[in-house]
């Protein structure tokens, strides 16, 4: 991982030198906001905002798909909850120097909680940021030099795959986020350390160096989404990581993107002394597509991960301590997960400004798409899922939405899961100066 590092750096450098003998240095002084301002920096001081959701879900099957051989039993259940209220503040130290903050409230703050943890066979666990959680999901500062070369160092997301990178409510259709990105990665996935980033011709792109994933948080069912180091004060940088990403928008209503994940893992570990002479690398591809135009929405993702020795992580995570709220189930090598939806605003065939746009999107997801030789099938992981509902706008950032979805789970060999969705969400600035 060193000579990796030390070849971004190298590129760092040279790439720096390329931009800055090309553009010229914001002043420091002045108003900086241009027609040709990208809109992350369109405002002159401050700004606060922010998005939220409140969301009701009724299911017709039980919490435990894990106990009984055909699946999740027929039940009848309904929750309401607030998933996540966030405030966003940004503001111009300079015009070359922002500073940019997030705060998330999930679920209606913090607090312990006993949980049953229905992986390891129905057993009472204290999870220990449950009940909800206060998270800062962002805070750091950019120094700007152009529009197309930009330093930033802080707490940041992680834009792999198009929901972390586009992860407010009125970026996509359903009542909750798309289940196959939120399932096996971190979502909204944030880490803290230092990138590049810049607009030019058409593109923006992104390349960050941060601290890198706990190899003991891995799990069956969610593959590296509980690596994420979070249950600890501080993150643990031994392995740090590398990720990018890569977006064209030169294409009038059209958005292609790009983005990967490379990172060692084993010395991240809780316990690092377990993980000698391993080093159980993540790698993760991931390409999306969205077109926009004024009454037509179609957005498409695919995400594939491989974990380095996931079967010697397996049996090591068996012996982490309960403690810690980690699973302690086999993970996979590969993860895979694509989608696409599509939605149509209805009422242009009026005469309206109103929006009303039916929509349907189709899902796969597997935790599990390939394991190491000598470990057991995973087939429970392996879902399909179908949607259709109808998103209406309220305001062009409040959207009242409404969905089914149906969840068939190794091609229909488990019990299907239904879900009915309601939600009501917003996005936006509320005041900029």
């Amino acid at each position: 991982m060193k000579t990796q590092i030390t070849l971004l750096i190298l590129f760092l450098i040279l790439f720096c030198n390329s931009i800055l003998a090309q553009q010229e240095v914001i002043p420091e002084k002045g108003d900086t906001v241009t027609a040709d301002t990208p809109p992350e920096w369109n405002y002159n001081k401050y700004r606060f905002g922010g998005y939220g959701e409140i969301l009701f879900q009724q299911m017709d099957y039980g919490p435990d798909r894990y106990k009984d051989p055909a699946g999740a039993p027929s039940d009848k259940r309904s929750y309401i909850s607030i998933p996540r209220a966030v405030f966003s503040f940004e503001y111009k130290f300079r015009p070359d120097i922002v500073f940019s903050t997030e705060l998330e409230i999930e679920y209606g703050g913090t607090g312990s909680a006993m949980e049953l943890e229905y992986e390891e066979g129905g057993e009472y666990e204290t999870e220990i940021e449950k009940g909800g959680e206060i998270e800062l999901e962002q805070f750091h500062i950019t120094k700007r030099f152009s529009n197309a070369f930009n330093i930033r160092a802080g707490h940041m997301i992680v834009p792999v795959g198009i929901t972390n990178a586009h992860h407010e409510p009125i970026f996509f259709f359903g009542t909750t986020r798309p289940e196959g990105e939120s399932t096996i990665l971190p979502c909204t996935w944030h880490e803290t350390g230092i990138s590049v980033l810049g607009y030019f011709s058409g593109f923006r792109y992104e390349l960050m160096l941060v601290n890198g994933l706990d190899p003991n948080g891995f799990s069956s069912a969610n593959w590296i989404k509980g690596g994420r180091q979070s249950i600890f004060e501080t993150s643990t940088m031994t392995n740090p990581a590398v990720a990018g990403r890569v977006e064209y928008k030169g294409i009038k209503n059209l958005r292609l993107s790009a983005s990967g994940y490379y990172g060692n893992t084993a010395k991240n570990a809780s316990k690092p002394q377990k993980m000698t002479g391993i080093k159980a690398p993540v790698s993760i591809i991931s390409a999306d597509a969205q077109y926009l135009s004024k009454n037509l929405a179609v957005r498409g993702n695919f995400i594939y991960g491989n974990l380095g020795a996931s079967k010697r992580v397996s049996q090591i995570n068996k012996s982490v301590s309960k403690n810690t709220g980690f699973s302690r189930t086999p993970v996979a090598k590969n993860a895979m997960t694509y989608s696409i939806e599509a939605g149509y605003n209805i009422l242009s065939f009026f005469k309206t400004k109103e929006r009303l746009m039916p929509f349907v999107r189709y899902e796969y997801y597997n935790s599990a798409e390939n394991v190491e030789e000598g470990m057991a099938e995973m087939p429970i992981n392996k879902r399909n899922i179908f949607t259709f509902g109808v998103n209406y706008n309220l305001l062009p950032n409040m959207v009242l939405k409404a969905d089914y979805s149906n969840r068939r789970l190794d091609g229909g060999n488990y019990n299907d899961e239904n879900t009915f969705g309601l939600a009501l969400v917003y996005t936006g600035w509320f005041f900029k100066k």
